[in-house]
């Protein structure tokens, strides 16, 4: 790869726009509408893929998020086909839970020719429900004769839960005449606070990666996206992203030179989409919220102010009444456990200053009201103590996040 690395750029397609991949998605009845898709299959047809995981760091952790761990461990990293369920999330269900994971992927790898620590297993929806194993093994041979190209693009939409959209990316790059892909899917509207959220992710490639840098990746990759969403504070029991690499694109990725930071890159772009897709897409959520924070003694204490900030009910109530109480973001910095000198914190929103030096910077409050009102609202937050940032994707609380989840499982 040459000293210019080459740039990535959003193009349409879907999961098995890299080569070597396919998929397919139904309606095997675990949602409670019927016909709603909420069963799907990824396969990767190349024997040398590799497989990386990140998973929820919530000790309360769901069957499949257990099993898949193993599996990444047990195969070396040489995982080819995901399973995945929305509906039900198979967590806190005991050894039957497991037991039905197990079962998925031995199942899944006797159709597809391959051993069954080489099938990762995820779940999303309602906890501690018993997942019915007939709705997912009896669909299993029908999912595999689905599979194609064509079918990948049902798999954004078949794990969906409170979702209102599907969410999805796929990027386009040239290293050496060649053309690679990288494309994902992922899903979540609440219960997100990556610290590995209820969030899932399906990432696929056919640059040629080794499992170690490609676990390394998507590690650095998913610290500077995922974990920087939260609609509600809450870390889920389920959070699973998963990146396959096929490798058939015949570029491969190498460590000590200028192809690890073009893929990187690549991958921490596309996961940033999708992440500011799941903050826009928050429960009840009117406008996407970026929380921006400068001038931080050092990066730890730039995170603290911002998840601080982003996590606040009382700052996202503000935000959901276009309210530019920027007491409360103030005062969520004051709390975060940050050192910082209260007379010296500027805070703005989309540019417009509401505070200098810690008091009123005197703007109009029908100006900022406006501002406020945008579907997309940048918080910069600066604190004037050092030169370390940080960014935080988040999004207003209104009513209708307390109606979502007070009617969950009813």
């Amino acid at each position: 790869m040459s000293r210019a690395i080459p740039k990535w750029e959003i193009i349409e397609g879907d999961l098995a726009t890299p080569q070597g991949f396919r998929a397919a998605a139904v309606a095997a009845g675990i949602k409670k509408k019927r016909d709603a898709l909420d069963l799907a299959l990824i396969f990767s047809d190349s024997p040398e893929t590799t497989a990386a995981g990140v998973f929820t760091t919530n000790r309360v952790a769901a069957a499949p998020v257990l099993l898949s761990r193993k599996n990444l461990v047990e195969s070396r990293g040489r995982c080819r086909a995901i399973v995945v369920n929305s509906g039900n999330a198979n967590a806190c269900t005991g050894r039957q839970g497991l037991h039905m994971a197990e079962e998925t992927t031995r199942v899944a790898g006797n159709l597809l020719g391959i051993e069954p620590s080489q099938v990762l297993v995820a779940s999303t929806g309602v906890i501690g429900m018993a997942l019915n194993p007939d709705l997912i093994l009896h669909q299993l041979p029908h999912l595999k004769e689905k599979l194609s190209r064509e079918s990948a693009a049902k798999v954004a939409a078949a794990i969906m839960t409170t979702d209102t959209f599907p969410k999805s990316c796929v990027l386009r790059s040239e290293a050496k005449g060649k053309i690679v892909h990288l494309a994902g899917v992922a899903k979540g509207s609440g219960m997100i606070h990556p610290r590995m959220a209820t969030m899932l992710s399906f990432i696929t490639t056919d640059a040629s990666v080794g499992e170690r840098m490609l676990h390394n990746l998507l590690a650095g990759a998913t610290a500077e996206s995922f974990n920087r969403v939260t609609v509600d504070g809450d870390t889920s029991t389920n959070d699973t992203v998963v990146a396959l690499a096929s490798g058939l694109s015949d570029v491969s990725v190498i460590p000590g030179n200028d192809s690890r930071a073009w893929f990187s890159e690549g991958l921490t772009l596309l996961c940033q989409t999708l992440a500011r897709m799941i903050a826009r897409d928050g429960e009840g959520a009117s406008k996407l919220v970026t929380v921006e924070v400068v001038g931080a003694r050092t990066p730890l204490d730039a995170d603290r102010v911002a998840r601080a900030i982003g996590n606040s009910p009382l700052v996202k109530t503000a935000l959901a009444g276009s309210d530019p109480n920027w007491g409360r973001i103030i005062c969520a910095a004051g709390y975060s456990g940050a050192q910082f000198d209260p007379n010296k914190i500027d805070v703005s929103v989309n540019k417009m200053p509401l505070c200098r030096k810690g008091v009123d910077a005197g703007f109009d409050e029908a100006a900022a009201h406006r501002e406020l009102d945008q579907k997309e609202v940048l918080l910069h937050v600066d604190l004037h103590a050092g030169r370390a940032t940080a960014r935080i994707w988040t999004c207003d609380f209104t009513r209708a996040y307390i109606d979502i989840n007070a009617s969950y499982r009813s």
